[in-house]
């Protein structure tokens, strides 16, 4: 039989379920314990829950995983603590899940990070329906105009391609399907609409400014290489936002440095020692490395390499990067939904120096 601590408190007997033969982490298992207590109604509003020090001592845990999981529903808006009372419950419909939307364009990567955080997030408070309209313009339509008044929240990544596979920017009719959205309703990931009311909500990156201000703080080491080469897929079946061209030109000229575009890494192609990539995809990425391994080259003294869009392997292989912080666009999309605020928020971008450059 597993193993199971009772907290008593001061008003009545809260059961915080501790299963030590489980696999779940025990800071799991007390946050689970007390959201079920206020979703049975065992637990009402104000009603006070043991302290950190009574569920460590109750349940021989340490303090450090009992904190851990009361900063948790704290962030959740469950709980708060009253400086010398103790900790008391501040939520409790938790019983009324929203209906959430989420249409992104591309299933890459990137895109399904912003989106698993948003779901773990939210918790299990939202049923959450996930979309792909893969850049298309008419399939984005098609999508939302079956789903308009389904749906307590709308969460949006507007990307879109032409024709002729270019990025391009939302036309009159996606606009005009956008606006129909209750304003309150609406978050925008990834991507700032500027003309959207107030009180839509904006997770957004600024993509000429963040290149710019990225390559700026790096700038001594860029200006160690001779020539500087952004390989930017010109058509591609989910093509990137023009800013990034924009912002690397500016950059490039406002230090003065010799530099030129490639669409794609060609096989054979002219290395010559102290060029700096700055590669986007990472079929290129892959390509460049294994020729500059043919080549003998090392990278971050004969040849520089910074990617752009973070992951856990170019972190694994020392790759420098540029990027935004995937996991706080999908954080801050949930708390909109959770505290019912929706507001504007540039999302963070940095340069991650590692050993390619």
């Amino acid at each position: 039989m597993p193993k199971q601590n009772i907290v008593r408190t001061s008003k009545e007997i809260t059961h915080i379920n501790i299963d030590h033969d489980s696999r779940i982490p025990k800071y799991k298992q007390i946050i689970d314990s007390i959201i079920n207590k206020v979703k049975d109604r065992s637990l009402s509003m104000g009603d006070r829950i043991p302290s950190i020090n009574e569920v460590s001592e109750e349940c021989l845990l340490s303090r450090d995983t009992v904190e851990k999981a009361y900063t948790i529903l704290k962030k959740q808006k469950i709980i708060e603590s009253v400086r010398g009372k103790g900790y008391y419950i501040t939520k409790t419909d938790l019983l009324v899940e929203s209906r959430v939307l989420f249409l992104i364009n591309k299933a890459s990567s990137y895109k399904m990070r912003i989106f698993n955080s948003f779901v773990n997030t939210l918790g299990t408070n939202a049923r959450v329906d996930l979309f792909i309209y893969h850049c298309e313009p008419s399939v984005f339509q098609d999508i939302l105009t079956n789903k308009l008044g389904r749906y307590d929240y709308y969460v949006i990544m507007p990307h879109f391609k032409s024709e002729a596979s270019q990025h391009m920017g939302c036309t009159d009719e996606i606009l005009k399907l956008i606006h129909s959205i209750p304003s309150k309703q609406l978050i925008i990931v990834d991507r700032n609409l500027k003309i959207l009311p107030d009180d839509a909500g904006r997770i957004y990156q600024d993509f000429t400014e963040d290149i710019c201000s990225a390559l700026n703080a790096g700038v001594e080491k860029v200006k160690k290489y001779k020539k500087i080469i952004l390989v930017y897929p010109d058509k591609a079946v989910y093509p990137y936002p023009k800013g990034i061209v924009t912002g690397f030109k500016r950059f490039c000229i406002q230090h003065d440095l010799d530099y030129e575009l490639l669409d794609t890494i060609y096989e054979g192609m002219e290395l010559q020692l102290k060029d700096l990539y700055i590669i986007i995809e990472e079929a290129d990425l892959v390509n460049l490395v294994k020729q500059s391994r043919d080549h003998d080259f090392k990278l971050g003294e004969d040849l520089g390499v910074i990617s752009y869009n973070d992951t856990p392997l170019k972190e694994l292989l020392g790759i420098t990067v540029m990027s935004t912080n995937f996991q706080k666009m999908g954080q801050e999309a949930a708390n909109m939904i959770s505290n019912r605020c929706n507001k504007t928020v540039k999302n963070d971008f940095r340069f991650i120096d590692r050993f390619s450059m």
